[in-house]
């Protein structure tokens, strides 16, 4: 095991207002509670800050939990009623008090369905998210394949799907596994304006992401064997710009097929990543800054820190 987590050079010379304010906004709400007045938990409270702020503060049981605050619906959605990928299910916050919601689509991998990370959709849409679950295609589709079909599925979940009211369309990001994850990466060299993308225990041929300006977390596995780190997470990982907030989390004690199963340490971080990029709710910069330690679940974390979005 790597001994300790390497951090990026803060490399956001404006990020550092930005921060600053948002010290400052902790401090005003650290000493509305000092004084009495309460922590400002509710949606509501927030709202004078960050409008895209859902659900109350987190801890970190709150975000390891199997469920959030949120109940959550879910709506199936045939692969004869779309086109350009091959249908899915969404999962969303069945309340409509809160406004709209952040979304995200997420593919399987390789000869996968969707069934493989359909534990991420519930997970993820009771914490305050849109989630798209999709299967492809086909299940032999290629990252690039995926990329488009993961941008058709938001462009469905936006535009034609019968929750359109309730997601925000300028909150989106994506996710996906192996395949899928390198599909994730696509989508966001695609469109510039997702502002989040997790790519778990991703393959791709293309093994260099300059292009991609979304805020990008990675996960890897210690004992991939179908995509070792060493020639895809990896090198994912040091081929993003330098002045992007980015991450890469490698499993400890973990494959490729982990991110397919229930796993706490994937929900913990892909939260706080999708809350503090898509909903830039610096309440959950907390979980990434300062960075994750080597544990029984990390074998390591990079990443930059402060982020500068």
């Amino acid at each position: 095991m790597r001994l300790r987590p390497h951090t990026d050079p803060p490399t956001h010379p404006s990020g550092s207002l930005r921060h600053r304010t948002g010290r400052l906004a902790g401090t005003a709400a650290a000493l509305a509670v000092l004084v009495g007045l309460g922590p400002l938990a509710g949606p509501g409270a927030h709202a004078a800050d960050n409008p895209y702020e859902r659900g109350p503060a987190p801890t970190t049981s709150s975000i390891e939990a199997p469920r959030g605050p949120y109940a959550v619906s879910q709506t199936s959605v045939s692969s004869l009623s779309v086109t350009g990928f091959g249908g899915g299910t969404i999962y969303y916050p069945t309340s409509t008090s809160d406004g709209t919601f952040g979304a995200v689509a997420i593919s399987p991998g390789y000869t996968a369905y969707e069934s493989s990370i359909a534990w991420l959709g519930p997970r993820l849409a009771s914490q305050g998210f849109v989630v798209f679950t999709i299967d492809t295609l086909t299940t032999v589709d290629q990252p690039d394949s995926r990329g488009r079909q993961l941008l058709a599925a938001l462009d469905h979940l936006t535009e034609r799907s019968s929750v359109r009211g309730r997601v925000d369309a300028s909150r989106l990001g994506v996710m996906g596994h192996s395949m899928g994850g390198g599909g994730s990466l696509e989508a966001a060299k695609s469109r510039p304006g997702l502002q989040a993308a997790i790519p778990l225990t991703p393959w791709n041929l293309d093994k260099t992401w300059p292009e991609v300006t979304t805020p990008t977390l990675i996960f890897g596995a210690d004992g991939d064997s179908i995509a070792p780190v060493s020639s895809h997470a990896e090198p994912f990982y040091s081929s993003l710009s330098s002045s992007l907030d980015r991450g890469y989390l490698e499993l400890n004690s973990a494959t490729h097929f982990t991110p397919n199963s229930s796993n706490t340490t994937i929900a913990k971080y892909s939260i706080s990543w999708l809350k503090r990029f898509i909903d830039n709710d610096t309440r959950y910069e907390q979980f990434l800054c300062p960075l994750p330690r080597p544990s029984l679940t990390i074998e390591e974390y990079r990443g930059n820190c402060p982020h500068g979005s």
